[in-house]
C-alpha cells in the first residue's frame, strides 16, 4: 500500500524535494545510464505527485499545466523505485496524477513522453500513440495523448 500525496513546488519540504530528487537520479540516471539535465526549471511551476511507502518517496509523478511543455497538461518524471515496481505503483500512482491533472487543472486531456517500451503500460491507462517515435536524451520515446 502506498499513500499519495499531491503537492506545489513551495509546499514541499526540503526532505521530500531531496527524496525525489534521489529518486529520480537513482532510477533516470543511474539505472538507466542516462546523463541528462534533471533540473530543468519546470518543477518549481509543477504539481508533484508522491507516493509514499514508510515515509519514503517510492513513486513519484511531475505535473505541467497546459502550456508549460506541451498545449496539453503532462504527465511526465514518472518513476518508480525499482524494489517496489512488482506493487503496481506505476499505475497506482498514474491513476493519482490522472485524477489530479482533472481536479487541480480542470482538464482530462494530458500529453506524455513516454520511454517506448512503456507504451502497453500507458496504453492500459488509456493514452494512445500520436506522432513518430524520437530519441530523447538518447532513449526510445514516443508521444501519447489521453482525452
Amino acid at each position: 500500500m502506498m499513500d499519495i500525496s499531491v503537492k506545489k513546488f513551495d509546499e514541499l519540504s526540503v526532505n521530500e524535494l531531496y527524496g525525489i530528487l534521489q529518486l529520480r537520479s537513482e532510477v533516470f540516471v543511474v539505472e538507466q545510464e542516462c546523463a541528462y539535465q534533471d533540473l530543468d526549471a519546470k518543477d518549481q511551476k509543477a504539481l508533484h505527485v508522491l507516493g509514499l511507502k514508510n515515509n519514503s518517496i517510492v513513486a513519484y509523478t511531475r505535473i505541467l499545466k497546459p502550456g508549460d511543455y506541451f498545449k496539453e497538461a503532462n504527465i511526465g518524471r514518472v518513476v518508480v523505485k525499482i524494489a517496489e515496481r512488482k506493487y503496481g505503483f506505476g499505475h497506482e500512482i498514474m491513476i493519482a496524477s490522472i485524477k489530479a491533472v482533472r481536479e487541480h487543472l480542470n482538464t482530462t486531456t494530458i500529453h506524455l513522453s513516454a520511454q517506448t517500451y512503456l507504451r502497453k503500460f500507458y496504453h492500459s491507462l488509456g493514452f494512445i500513440e500520436v506522432g513518430e517515435e524520437y530519441l530523447e536524451d538518447g532513449i526510445p520515446h514516443i508521444g501519447m495523448l489521453k482525452k
